[in-house]
């Protein structure tokens, strides 16, 4: 986070008219700016963020009002480490909040009947509801909070649940693959990898091919090549289905019976999706340190490489623990 570069909007508005003050607070949110103090906020330097505050503080001039923007590489008083932070908080407050509809929502699945026309239908509406509001999210997403992790798994399975619901429909991905179907591929997932894909990663690595190689991607739109198996990600081979999250899916489809992942499983599953399904005492230590991995290195080869010790170790004391 060092060489992190910033754009700061320095500004004073007048008092009155008081629906002004409100006018640009709002525009300021819908940028993804940062209040750093009463009237300063931040931008990670992009040729975005600028044309963005420019256009800010033309229409706080007009109002009568002051703004001066400038570069800095370092704010007095916070570090890189601790500005992150704020715009992670921001963000990962719109994604809670929208955790929390899509959960509403996937309530309607807890009993097992076909559901009428109009109520799919009204369904299908929420659910692109849910993907305008993730994607405007993520779009003021510039350092990859976790939340984003949650409210996309959930989505996922809301998805995958109305699919299942559908009369006559053929489960999704009930394909079982044998070893030999898995060997020599380049596994491909979304950048920015959280728990789900860092489990997925050391799975594959320590279960399936020691060999494999991963390539972190712009999900949006990405085709693969051949010989490439994507998970984790939008229309992938191994991805959420029903209320599992990508790792428990991996293990079901590659036929993996271990107790120790079982209960590794569990606890990825909670981190993932929120929903409390197991309840374990231990996902709470281990959520702290996925998320110190995370925040404390942001390439996705580091993230994998520390996170594999982690699970290495824990996967260590489930199989040597007597259950």
């Amino acid at each position: 986070m060092n060489s992190q570069q910033w754009i700061l909007l320095i500004h004073q508005i007048p008092p009155k008219p008081s629906y002004f003050r409100v006018k640009i607070w709002r525009k300021l949110q819908g940028i993804g700016a940062v209040p750093i103090k009463n009237s300063v906020y931040v931008l990670p330097k992009t040729n975005e963020a600028y044309e963005s505050f420019q256009w800010i503080m033309r229409e706080i001039i007009d109002g009568k009002g002051e703004a001066t923007i400038c570069e800095a590489n370092f704010i007095d008083g916070l570090s890189n480490q601790e500005v992150v932070l704020l715009f992670n908080s921001l963000r990962d407050k719109g994604y809670l909040e929208l955790s929390e509809e899509i959960k509403k929502k996937l309530n309607t699945f807890r009993r097992r009947t076909a559901l009428k026309p109009e109520a799919r239908r009204e369904i299908e509406i929420e659910i692109a509801r849910f993907k305008r509001r993730l994607e405007q999210i993520q779009s003021l997403d510039f350092f990859a909070a976790s939340g984003r992790e949650v409210a996309s798994g959930l989505l996922g399975s809301l998805e995958a649940k109305l699919q299942l619901n559908e009369p006559g429909g053929a489960k999704i991905g009930s394909k079982i693959f044998a070893p030999n179907d898995l060997q020599g591929r380049t596994w491909v997932t979304r950048r920015g990898i959280h728990v789900d894909r860092m489990a997925c990663a050391w799975l594959i690595r320590r279960f399936i091919d020691a060999k494999a190689s991963f390539k972190f991607v712009d999900a949006k739109n990405y085709k693969p090549l051949k010989d490439e198996i994507r998970f984790d990600m939008f229309d992938a081979e191994f991805t959420h289905e029903g209320d599992s999250c990508s790792f428990e899916v991996i293990i079901k489809r590659t036929n993996i019976h271990d107790q120790a992942l079982l209960q590794i499983s569990q606890i990825v599953h909670d981190i993932d999706l929120r929903d409390e399904k197991f309840a374990r005492e231990d996902t709470a230590g281990i959520e702290r340190l996925i998320n110190g991995i995370a925040l404390a290195h942001r390439e996705d080869e580091t993230r994998l490489s520390r996170s594999s010790v982690m699970f290495d170790d824990l996967y260590e004391y489930f199989k040597r623990r007597k259950q």
